[in-house]
């Protein structure tokens, strides 16, 4: 019976354990947590979504206050459209935390960035390329494309020197966006180095639509290892969102995938970002918890517990402080919703947003609860105490147990 460790992820001539962590933001997926992964000769992720925010908590810097204090004249009206990030603090910020990251890495592993393209910041194109730059400049070892088709983001990047030599990446749930994807990069000769397949059992974001139950990972990379073989392209394919077991992850390494990423079961490690309270929530969740709802203001279909505080919330837009949401034309769809309800209640008390939410403010806050399918399972993986809580768990333990466990057997912690 064989294991995730008889098997490698290559690139090039470069080995390494076929497991990567997602890029859980904002900041669930941590330094610490990413760094595991890559001492234990895997790939890890951190994420650069509100990169300031996590500058301030990491560095000690003042990238938050100072954009609220310079907006501040701003709050009350109901118009964000002239907020706009300062592109060199949006590259200081990334080169700290890429930075430290970096030089804190010990093994053989990478640590990889998670960059989001639906992180628009009222200037899409500009803060996008100013976040891999940066990126890149502080040293990473790869980027992982987010949240979006991405069809001009390797352009953006096209005269980086290091360009060509990083490992760069895309997230797709479909044969058909891989298409379009190279379709669009075909004139920079340079395809990408791995490919996410992420499926409809993933957390957060989702790229599908509410009828993402009529879809399975396995069929989709299936579909995209077979569309790749075609064309005569080895990349590596890499399945994600639903892997719970090491069996699991077997069972795609045995059909053609180079790897797997998980995050579900690592959001209850030690290294995560999530509070400690936030993490006895998602031990305490049943499969009934947790659905797949549409407040997200990027249009996204979003994975999450019922009992989230995102879910009705009619917080005022926070945008002078935050606003990575806000499109290209200074708008959000959060910030829409929330002034038709102002216009209802004019008065301004008990205000509920019920069909989006101000993601930016809720993520910072760990009061959106994303999450994958089987985080109902996550109970299963530990052991509860004496006073009722649940017991985290190291990220070593958590990676040892995918790479070595047969038979879909968990390891429950001494």
């Amino acid at each position: 019976m064989k294991r995730v460790d008889d098997f490698r992820l290559k690139f090039g001539k470069k080995e390494f354990v076929p497991i990567m962590v997602g890029g859980m933001g904002v900041d669930i997926s941590t330094a610490e947590l990413a760094l595991e992964a890559a001492r234990l000769g895997g790939i890890g992720h951190i994420s650069d979504a509100m990169v300031p925010d996590v500058s301030d908590r990491r560095f000690d810097t003042s990238f938050v206050k100072d954009k609220t204090r310079f907006y501040k004249h701003n709050i009350d009206n109901s118009d964000k459209s002239i907020i706009k990030f300062d592109l060199g603090v949006l590259a200081e910020a990334t080169q700290r935390h890429v930075a430290a990251t970096m030089e804190a890495k010990k093994g053989d592993g990478l640590v990889f960035v998670n960059c989001m393209e639906k992180l628009t910041m009222n200037a899409p194109r500009d803060t996008l390329q100013v976040r891999m730059a940066s990126a890149l400049d502080a040293g990473i070892d790869g980027i992982t494309l987010s949240a979006g088709l991405h069809l001009g983001s390797f352009a953006l990047i096209a005269d980086h020197p290091r360009f060509r030599d990083v490992k760069l990446g895309i997230i797709v749930s479909s044969v058909r966006a891989l298409q379009i994807f190279l379709r669009k990069n075909a004139r920079l000769e340079r395809f990408p180095d791995y490919v996410i397949v992420e499926g409809p059992l993933a957390g957060g974001h989702l790229g599908f639509g509410l009828d993402w139950a009529q879809y399975d990972l396995a069929t989709i990379t299936a579909e995209i290892i077979a569309y790749l073989q075609v064309e005569k392209l080895n990349i590596p394919v890499i399945a994600a969102g639903g892997v719970f077991t090491g069996s699991d992850a077997v069972s795609f390494l045995e059909t053609g995938s180079a790897a797997v990423q998980v995050a579900t079961r690592f959001t209850v490690a030690n290294e995560c970002g999530l509070p400690a309270k936030v993490k006895q929530d998602y031990f305490l969740a049943n499969e009934d918890d947790i659905e797949v709802n549409t407040i997200s203001p990027t249009g996204y279909p979003m994975r999450m517990l019922k009992s989230t505080p995102a879910i009705g919330s009619g917080i005022r837009p926070n945008c002078e402080s935050y606003g990575y949401l806000l499109d290209g034309s200074g708008g959000c769809a959060y910030i829409t919703a929330y002034n038709r309800e102002v216009v209802l209640h004019p008065d301004g008390k008990n205000i509920s947003v019920k069909d989006k939410t101000c993601l930016c403010t809720h993520m910072r806050n760990f009061n959106c609860w994303t999450c994958g399918h089987y985080t109902y399972r996550l109970k299963d993986t530990t052991r509860q105490l004496a006073d009722g809580t649940y017991q985290t768990l190291s990220a070593e333990h958590i990676f040892k147990d995918y790479q070595f466990s047969v038979d879909h057997q968990i390891a429950l912690p001494n």
